[in-house]
Order: C-alpha cells, then sequence, then structure tokens
C-alpha cells in the first residue's frame, strides 16, 4: 500500500496549510535534479494560471480589468518559468 507525503504551503499572510499527496507522485512528475518542492510550485503556478485563463477568457460577458491584470500577470508568470507560453501549453491561444 502506498504512503502518503505532507507538504505545507504558507501564504504571505503567516496562514498555512497542509496537503497528502500519495508517496513517489511528486517523484513520478519531477525531472532528474529537481526538488520536490519545485514541482509543487510548478504545478501550483500551473493550475492557478489555468484557472486565470479560464475566468478570463471562458466565462460570460466582458472580464472585470482587474481579472484581465491578473489573468495577464499569471501568463506572464507562467511564460518566465516555464519558457512557453500558457496558451501554446494548453494548445490553443487566447
Amino acid at each position: 500500500m502506498v504512503g502518503t507525503e505532507t507538504y505545507t504551503v504558507t501564504d504571505p499572510n503567516g496562514g498555512s496549510d497542509e496537503v497528502d499527496l500519495p508517496e513517489g507522485l511528486v517523484d513520478m512528475l519531477a525531472e532528474q535534479g529537481e526538488e520536490p518542492s519545485q514541482i509543487i510550485t510548478d504545478v501550483v503556478l500551473q493550475a492557478f494560471a489555468q484557472q486565470a485563463h479560464a475566468i478570463a477568457h471562458h466565462s460570460e460577458g466582458e472580464p472585470p480589468q482587474d481579472v484581465v491584470d491578473i489573468n495577464q500577470k499569471a501568463e506572464e508568470l507562467f511564460e518566465e518559468r516555464f519558457g512557453r507560453s500558457l496558451s501554446d501549453a494548453m494548445g490553443h491561444s487566447h
């Protein structure tokens, strides 16, 4: 039976939460030499960027300017970290 590994996330205000993942899952996603914490933060950025994209581009109506700005920043951070645009990574352009 597979055990679990606990990771802790701390926010800028000092709050924190933990998430349990199956042992070995983070290693499955890692490339040689990557630290587990980097894998976790890669997935966090990817998930948040995808969510921001969905809210900004796939919701009904015109999004408010703050949503547009947040999405743009998320896409910039994604491209800086991964070396490709979020649209390319998702297989479409918006």
